[in-house]
């Protein structure tokens, strides 16, 4: 029995396309650029990459959630099933708000299930946390915010932390 190339990339599209279509909303991803000057006005920074990978470091911003869409374990990443709802308790639905993630994969998913439960103002960070930093942008490590006062810096953790 062999594998037919023309049926898996098909098969791909069918299921990104699955996955992606939300009622009446399709996902914004913006190149980093964009993602920083929308941070620089004011919109907050929803950071979903694992918390071990934002303690290596993180986009510089003034209202920054780490709440992880996915958590790593000896099986291999699993989604986090309190993701909506720590997401609901940091942030309205009227938030504007520029998520990211590593390369822009969980990120752009992460979007996506926020906008089927009714968020409204959401930009995908294309290229995510590697992106940004390739441009040199601004970064923040934990030791950093140690020297900035504890008001300067929001960070979610996710409850199974708390």
């Amino acid at each position: 029995m062999g594998v037919s190339w023309f049926g898996f990339p098909f098969g791909c599209v069918v299921l990104l396309l699955v996955l992606f279509r939300s009622p009446g909303a399709e996902v914004v991803t913006i190149d980093v650029q964009e993602a920083k000057d929308l941070i620089k006005s004011g919109y907050g920074y929803m950071d979903v990459r694992t918390v071990e990978e934002f303690k290596r470091g993180y986009v510089d911003a003034e209202k920054i959630y780490n709440i992880p869409y996915m958590f790593n374990t000896p099986e291999g990443r699993v989604k986090n099933p309190q993701f909506l709802k720590e997401v609901a308790s940091a942030c309205s639905k009227e938030d504007h708000i520029v998520v990211g993630c590593q390369s822009g994969v969980r990120s752009l998913y992460a979007v996506a299930d926020l906008q089927n439960v009714g968020y409204k103002h959401l930009s995908n960070m294309g290229g995510g946390y590697l992106a940004w930093t390739e441009k040199h942008f601004p970064i923040l490590k934990p030791e950093d915010v140690d020297q900035k006062k504890p008001e300067d810096v929001e960070k979610k953790k996710p409850e199974a932390e708390l």
